[in-house]
């Protein structure tokens, strides 16, 4: 990058004063980094807002284009997201973490315990023995999907704008709540899919099911989550991501959190801080190629 750029390192975004922003052509938006249209206006100079991610939810795209912006992601890379597998590998941990209860049984070796029958007691079923519902067979869902028939499950899905035939497709994500042991969420989340998994479909599910979400916190009407865990319906969660996780008070209010304080009490929630992404190679690649991008739009501008 510092062969292409001067660059302009900020130590964390409170540091984007109004000299630093007036100064800057294109900017390096992480998720988190919220690039809303007070933050454009205070960017005169500004020709790029780059993110290497896919989705944006971070940055008003509408607003950046309508003053000549150009937003750069990795939305469309598919031949380069095919390496990035990282994503895809976290969901599979989460999901054997969730259902084997392995940090419960980590827990109770550390407390000196070694009884393992206890955790077998609440494990029903093998992996081989259990279905795996997909929702969204996009790029992550379909490596997903692949562990899981690895691991002789069956596998459902539903994805309006996927298609594959190694797996069974559900024509409603009511069906696929009805068929699945365990569902995965990949969805992208737009405003047509805010909440899909809801309470209508954590109703549906089998008894005793589990949920994964490593995509979007929105995805998942988190209320209904949680009745459903409270309920005993649900068998368990396991999540990367929480719904208001880019709300500017979202570390404020992160103790009063209805999840956060469930997860403390309970062995059946697993969250993590939506971290599914983060390994230094994934982060190297990602953030290599978004530069590429910035470079060949500031090619194609001149």
């Amino acid at each position: 990058m510092h062969d292409n750029f001067e660059v302009i390192t900020l130590p964390d975004p409170d540091h984007d004063t109004d000299e630093a922003l007036h100064a800057i052509e294109v900017t390096v938006a992480p998720l988190g980094f919220q690039f809303d249209r007070m933050k454009i206006d205070r960017c005169p100079s500004l020709k790029i807002i780059a993110s290497s991610t896919l989705s944006v939810p971070h940055i008003d795209v509408e607003y950046a284009v309508s003053k000549g912006i150009n937003i750069v992601s990795l939305s469309g890379q598919k031949e380069f997201l095919e390496t990035i597998t990282s994503t895809a590998e976290l969901t599979w941990g989460l999901l054997i973490a969730l259902v084997r209860r392995i940090p419960s049984a980590h827990k109770a070796v550390r407390a000196y315990q070694w009884n393992g029958r206890q955790f077998g007691h609440r494990t029903p079923h093998m992996l081989s023995q259990m279905t795996l519902g997909i929702v969204g067979l996009g790029r992550l869902g379909s490596i997903v999907a692949s562990y899981g028939r690895t691991f002789g499950m069956k596998v459902y899905y539903y994805s309006p704008s996927s298609r594959d035939p190694s797996y069974k497709q559900c024509s409603t994500l009511f069906e696929l709540a009805q068929c699945s042991d365990i569902v995965s969420v990949h969805a992208h989340h737009t405003s047509a899919t805010e909440k899909i998994i809801d309470k209508t479909f954590i109703q549906a599910m089998k008894p005793g099911s589990f949920i994964v979400n490593t995509a979007r916190g929105a995805l998942i009407d988190e209320s209904a989550l949680l009745e459903g865990l409270e309920s005993g319906h649900l068998g368990g969660a396991a999540l990367d991501v929480l719904a208001d996780e880019y709300q500017s008070d979202f570390k404020v209010r992160f103790n009063e959190s209805p999840l956060i304080k469930y997860a403390r009490e309970h062995d059946n929630l697993i969250i993590t801080p939506h971290y599914a992404g983060a390994t230094v190679d994934a982060w190297i690649k990602t953030q290599t190629r978004t530069i590429q991008l910035v470079c060949e739009t500031l090619r194609g501008t001149e």
